[in-house]
């Protein structure tokens, strides 16, 4: 399998992922205006799957290092395989409720303060589980993301009553979204192997890992999309028929891109994370709040009813962001 032996390699792949994480919602935006949020996730969730597969059968299976997929499995221990899956599902509870604040508030509001919490979150229980690079600049680091995200919410809550569809319920589901978000990758690092040229027993692979994290949220997305589906935080609900009725071509094959996007992000950030360590890895990942940010002010322009005055902030927070990653590439080389 491929392996990836090198630190500034593994910095490049999380700045991918990066960049794949802040870039897919919007897919999301691109659908026909009948394609609610819930039908496009059925899409998301398959282009999810599908890619963590053909990952699995190439890179995880190519090459005489490591074990190949389909050995790596059939050897793996139910714990461990247990743990990936329930990664995705509890990954899958925040990210259903992120798009729902995509729908409701915007890019810019949703991925600043949900997944800017959940990559605080994250990068502090991936420390304590693995102590990887210098706690001052990674802790720094993490001090400046927060005020970035309490900077977003002030500048979130100065959008006039009428441009915006509610501010309270937007950064209170964001909060959610951040504290379940962070939660997910910690069990995902503990099935992973910590030597992948002689992986241990029981233990799984990335690409395995990758795989299992993909089923889980598949399968969970029968519980917690359907829900969504019968009652919606957002707008009117929908049925398994109207995903057959009222997408287009075009709608399938978006999701599926979104799913695929995603995806890319997160396989590369988990490949990473041998070389990089878990906390630097994943709060480069969720770096991606500082892309979709960008998306959402200067794209599509969900900060436009807000005064003049807010630019202030909006550039300050981005200030914040940029120093506060700055901090976590560099904690590893001090």
């Amino acid at each position: 399998m491929l392996i990836i032996d090198s630190y500034s390699t593994a910095i490049i792949m999380c700045v991918i992922t990066m960049l794949c994480w802040g870039s897919w919602a919007n897919t999301m935006k691109l659908s026909g205006e009948k394609w609610t949020f819930q039908l496009f996730y059925w899409d998301y969730s398959l282009g999810v799957l599908l890619f963590s597969l053909l990952l699995a059968f190439t890179a995880g299976s190519f090459g005489e290092n490591g074990r190949p997929f389909l050995e790596d499995l059939s050897q793996a221990g139910m714990k461990f395989l247990f743990l990936a899956f329930l990664a995705g599902v509890i990954f899958n509870l925040s990210n259903v409720l992120l798009v729902t604040v995509i729908d409701l508030a915007g890019m810019a509001i949703a991925f600043p303060i949900g997944v800017g919490l959940a990559l605080v979150v994250g990068v502090v229980t991936g420390y304590i589980g693995d102590p990887v690079g210098n706690p001052v600049l990674i802790f720094t680091g993490l001090a400046s993301v927060i005020l970035a995200i309490i900077i977003d919410g002030i500048a979130y809550s100065k959008i006039p009553a009428e441009g915006n569809k509610s501010i309270v319920k937007g950064i209170v589901l964001s909060i959610i979204v951040g504290i379940v978000m962070g939660l997910f990758y910690p069990l995902l690092v503990q099935s992973i192997t910590t030597d992948l040229m002689t992986p241990e027993p029981e233990k799984i692979t990335p690409y395995t890992a990758i795989v299992m994290f993909a089923l889980g949220l598949f399968l969970s997305s029968f519980i917690w999309n359907y829900y969504l589906m019968r009652k919606p935080l957002v707008g009117t609900k929908v049925t398994f028929s109207d995903y057959f009725k009222l997408g287009s071509l075009k709608d399938h094959l978006v999701g599926l891109l979104g799913g695929t996007i995603w995806m890319t992000g997160f396989s590369f950030m988990t490949m990473a994370q041998d070389q990089a360590g878990t906390a630097i890895s994943y709060g480069l990942g969720q770096g991606a709040t500082m892309i979709a940010a960008f998306w959402g002010v200067f794209i599509w322009k969900e900060f436009k009813t807000a005064p003049k005055s807010t630019n202030k902030l909006i550039t300050a927070m981005f200030i914040l962001y940029i120093l506060g990653l700055s901090l976590l590439i560099i904690a590893k080389t001090n």
